[in-house]
Protein backbone atom coordinates (compact mmCIF):
# COMPACT_ATOMS: atom_id res chain seq x y z
CA UNK A 1 0.00 0.00 0.00
CA UNK A 2 1.42 3.64 -1.13
CA UNK A 3 0.07 6.21 1.00
CA UNK A 4 1.18 10.13 1.50
CA UNK A 5 2.59 9.60 4.60
CA UNK A 6 5.06 6.95 3.23
CA UNK A 7 8.18 8.48 4.95
CA UNK A 8 7.32 9.65 8.03
CA UNK A 9 4.90 8.55 11.07
CA UNK A 10 2.27 10.66 11.06
CA UNK A 11 -1.48 11.36 12.89
CA UNK A 12 -3.42 13.65 14.44
CA UNK A 13 -2.53 16.64 14.07
CA UNK A 14 0.60 16.42 11.17
CA UNK A 15 0.77 19.22 8.68
CA UNK A 16 0.70 18.25 4.91
CA UNK A 17 4.37 19.02 4.33
CA UNK A 18 5.50 16.57 7.16
CA UNK A 19 3.51 13.84 5.44
CA UNK A 20 5.44 14.24 2.17
CA UNK A 21 8.85 13.29 3.85
CA UNK A 22 10.40 10.18 2.69
CA UNK A 23 12.72 7.92 5.14
CA UNK A 24 15.67 7.79 3.01
CA UNK A 25 16.58 4.29 1.99
CA UNK A 26 13.46 2.68 3.08
CA UNK A 27 10.84 1.81 0.81
CA UNK A 28 8.21 4.32 -0.05
CA UNK A 29 4.74 2.61 1.07
CA UNK A 30 3.86 2.57 4.85
CA UNK A 31 2.15 0.57 7.69
CA UNK A 32 -0.39 2.08 9.15
CA UNK A 33 -1.05 1.29 12.97
CA UNK A 34 -4.73 2.19 14.68
CA UNK A 35 -5.68 2.85 17.89
CA UNK A 36 -9.22 2.27 19.05
CA UNK A 37 -11.22 2.82 22.12
CA UNK A 38 -13.89 4.63 23.05
CA UNK A 39 -14.36 8.10 23.04
CA UNK A 40 -10.92 8.65 21.53
CA UNK A 41 -10.22 11.52 24.24
CA UNK A 42 -8.40 9.54 26.70
CA UNK A 43 -6.60 5.65 26.22
CA UNK A 44 -6.20 5.85 22.47
CA UNK A 45 -4.88 9.09 22.20
CA UNK A 46 -2.26 8.47 25.06
CA UNK A 47 -1.54 5.02 22.89
CA UNK A 48 -1.18 7.07 19.55
CA UNK A 49 1.00 9.70 20.87
CA UNK A 50 3.01 7.07 23.07
CA UNK A 51 3.33 5.31 20.14
CA UNK A 52 4.40 7.92 17.66
CA UNK A 53 6.69 9.01 20.72
CA UNK A 54 8.39 5.90 21.25
CA UNK A 55 9.02 5.11 17.49
CA UNK A 56 10.90 8.26 16.95
CA UNK A 57 12.67 7.53 19.97
CA UNK A 58 14.37 5.00 18.53
CA UNK A 59 14.47 5.66 14.58
CA UNK A 60 15.03 9.50 14.63
CA UNK A 61 12.30 11.82 14.07
CA UNK A 62 11.57 9.86 10.74
CA UNK A 63 9.29 6.75 11.26
CA UNK A 64 10.36 4.54 8.55
CA UNK A 65 7.00 4.52 6.38
CA UNK A 66 4.89 3.83 9.99
CA UNK A 67 1.14 6.29 10.28
CA UNK A 68 0.01 5.72 13.66
CA UNK A 69 -3.43 6.76 14.64
CA UNK A 70 -6.54 6.84 16.34
CA UNK A 71 -10.20 6.61 16.47
CA UNK A 72 -13.20 5.61 19.11
CA UNK A 73 -16.13 3.34 18.55
CA UNK A 74 -18.29 5.94 19.97
CA UNK A 75 -15.85 8.65 19.14
CA UNK A 76 -15.92 12.52 20.45
CA UNK A 77 -15.80 13.77 17.08
CA UNK A 78 -13.68 16.74 16.93
CA UNK A 79 -13.19 16.84 20.87
CA UNK A 80 -10.05 17.77 22.48
CA UNK A 81 -7.83 15.09 24.22
CA UNK A 82 -8.89 15.29 27.99
CA UNK A 83 -6.78 17.39 30.04
CA UNK A 84 -5.71 14.62 32.02
CA UNK A 85 -4.39 12.71 28.70
CA UNK A 86 -2.81 15.23 27.94
CA UNK A 87 -0.68 15.52 31.29
CA UNK A 88 0.05 11.99 31.22
CA UNK A 89 1.58 12.34 28.00
CA UNK A 90 3.69 15.08 29.07
CA UNK A 91 4.75 13.19 31.55
CA UNK A 92 6.68 10.72 28.92
CA UNK A 93 7.80 14.15 27.18
CA UNK A 94 5.65 12.86 24.27
CA UNK A 95 3.76 15.81 22.22
CA UNK A 96 -0.39 16.19 23.31
CA UNK A 97 -0.70 19.22 20.77
CA UNK A 98 -3.39 19.54 17.67
CA UNK A 99 -5.08 16.31 18.66
CA UNK A 100 -8.98 15.89 17.81
CA UNK A 101 -11.25 12.88 18.44
CA UNK A 102 -12.60 11.04 15.65
CA UNK A 103 -15.21 8.34 15.65
CA UNK A 104 -14.31 5.02 14.00
CA UNK A 105 -15.28 4.37 10.24
CA UNK A 106 -15.13 1.90 8.12
CA UNK A 107 -12.31 3.13 6.01
CA UNK A 108 -9.95 3.78 9.09
CA UNK A 109 -10.38 -0.44 9.03
CA UNK A 110 -10.23 -0.65 5.90
CA UNK A 111 -6.48 1.52 5.24
CA UNK A 112 -5.08 -0.35 9.22
CA UNK A 113 -2.66 -2.35 8.59
CA UNK A 114 -2.35 -3.23 12.58
CA UNK A 115 -5.35 -2.43 14.83
CA UNK A 116 -4.81 -2.42 18.70
CA UNK A 117 -8.11 -1.81 20.88
CA UNK A 118 -8.01 -1.21 24.66
CA UNK A 119 -10.43 -3.53 25.42
CA UNK A 120 -11.85 -7.09 24.12
CA UNK A 121 -15.17 -5.20 23.26
CA UNK A 122 -13.60 -2.72 21.10
CA UNK A 123 -11.81 -5.66 19.48
CA UNK A 124 -14.91 -7.27 18.38
CA UNK A 125 -16.24 -4.16 17.28
CA UNK A 126 -13.42 -3.68 15.32
CA UNK A 127 -13.67 -7.08 13.28
CA UNK A 128 -17.58 -6.99 13.22
CA UNK A 129 -17.36 -4.16 10.45
CA UNK A 130 -15.50 -6.96 8.52
CA UNK A 131 -12.95 -6.15 5.76
CA UNK A 132 -11.32 -9.21 6.96
CA UNK A 133 -9.84 -7.19 9.88
CA UNK A 134 -9.70 -10.40 12.25
CA UNK A 135 -6.05 -11.55 11.47
CA UNK A 136 -4.46 -7.39 12.15
CA UNK A 137 -6.95 -7.10 15.30
CA UNK A 138 -5.81 -7.43 18.40
CA UNK A 139 -6.07 -5.83 21.96
CA UNK A 140 -3.26 -3.50 22.90
CA UNK A 141 -1.89 -6.26 25.94
CA UNK A 142 -2.78 -9.48 23.58
CA UNK A 143 -0.71 -7.93 20.92
CA UNK A 144 2.28 -7.72 23.20
CA UNK A 145 1.68 -11.01 24.91
CA UNK A 146 2.34 -12.30 21.44
CA UNK A 147 5.03 -10.37 20.51
CA UNK A 148 7.00 -10.62 23.61
CA UNK A 149 6.90 -15.11 22.61
CA UNK A 150 8.29 -14.17 19.12
CA UNK A 151 11.98 -14.78 18.59
CA UNK A 152 13.35 -11.31 16.91
CA UNK A 153 16.23 -13.10 14.75
CA UNK A 154 12.46 -14.58 12.90
CA UNK A 155 11.66 -10.78 11.57
CA UNK A 156 13.26 -9.05 8.77
CA UNK A 157 16.15 -6.41 10.05
CA UNK A 158 15.65 -2.89 9.63
CA UNK A 159 17.88 -2.78 6.87
CA UNK A 160 14.71 -4.26 5.13
CA UNK A 161 12.52 -1.28 6.29
CA UNK A 162 10.29 -0.86 8.79
CA UNK A 163 7.21 -1.77 7.07
CA UNK A 164 8.77 -5.16 5.72
CA UNK A 165 9.51 -6.03 9.36
CA UNK A 166 5.92 -4.99 10.71
CA UNK A 167 4.15 -6.77 8.26
CA UNK A 168 5.69 -9.77 9.35
CA UNK A 169 5.32 -9.20 13.18
CA UNK A 170 1.53 -9.21 13.06
CA UNK A 171 1.69 -12.22 10.83
CA UNK A 172 3.30 -14.01 13.00
CA UNK A 173 1.00 -12.33 16.10
CA UNK A 174 -1.64 -13.92 14.00
CA UNK A 175 -0.16 -17.43 13.85
CA UNK A 176 0.50 -17.71 17.40
CA UNK A 177 -3.28 -16.51 18.68
CA UNK A 178 -5.44 -19.55 20.19
CA UNK A 179 -1.69 -20.74 21.62
CA UNK A 180 -1.13 -18.39 23.52
CA UNK A 181 -4.03 -17.37 25.67
CA UNK A 182 -4.69 -14.22 28.74
CA UNK A 183 -4.36 -16.14 31.48
CA UNK A 184 -7.52 -14.30 32.51
CA UNK A 185 -10.29 -12.17 31.72
CA UNK A 186 -9.21 -8.97 32.77
CA UNK A 187 -5.86 -9.41 31.18
CA UNK A 188 -6.29 -7.98 27.72
CA UNK A 189 -8.06 -5.14 29.12
CA UNK A 190 -7.36 -1.29 29.78
CA UNK A 191 -9.84 0.26 31.46
CA UNK A 192 -11.28 3.66 30.91
CA UNK A 193 -10.01 6.46 32.92
CA UNK A 194 -12.73 8.45 31.75
CA UNK A 195 -14.20 11.46 34.38
CA UNK A 196 -11.10 9.73 37.07
CA UNK A 197 -8.53 11.79 38.52
CA UNK A 198 -5.08 12.17 37.12
CA UNK A 199 -3.74 9.53 39.65
CA UNK A 200 -6.06 7.19 37.55
CA UNK A 201 -4.95 8.63 34.35
CA UNK A 202 -1.04 8.06 35.39
CA UNK A 203 -1.97 4.44 36.41
CA UNK A 204 -3.54 4.00 32.88
CA UNK A 205 -0.91 5.80 30.75
CA UNK A 206 2.11 3.70 33.16
CA UNK A 207 -0.09 0.07 32.20
CA UNK A 208 0.13 1.65 28.09
CA UNK A 209 3.58 2.16 28.41
CA UNK A 210 4.96 -1.24 29.81
CA UNK A 211 2.47 -2.63 27.01
CA UNK A 212 3.89 -0.78 23.90
CA UNK A 213 7.44 -0.83 24.71
CA UNK A 214 8.11 -4.36 23.62
CA UNK A 215 5.86 -3.74 20.60
CA UNK A 216 7.96 -0.58 19.77
CA UNK A 217 10.87 -2.74 19.86
CA UNK A 218 9.59 -5.45 17.93
CA UNK A 219 8.45 -3.23 15.09
CA UNK A 220 11.67 -1.50 15.10
CA UNK A 221 14.02 -3.41 15.71
CA UNK A 222 15.77 -1.19 18.65
CA UNK A 223 14.90 -0.99 22.42
CA UNK A 224 14.54 1.58 24.31
CA UNK A 225 17.22 3.76 25.62
CA UNK A 226 18.08 2.93 29.39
Amino acid sequence: MTAPGAGRGIGNGESAAEITTTFVGLPRDSFRILHVSTGNVCRSPITERLTRHFVRERLGILGGGLIVESAGTWGHEGAPMEANAETVLADFGADASGFTGRELLDEHVIRADLVLTATRDHRAQVISMGHSAGLRTFTLKEFTRLVKAIDPATLPSLEEGVVTRARALVRAAAALRGWLLAPNAEADEVYDPYGAPLTFFRSVGDEIHQALDPVVTALTGVPAKT
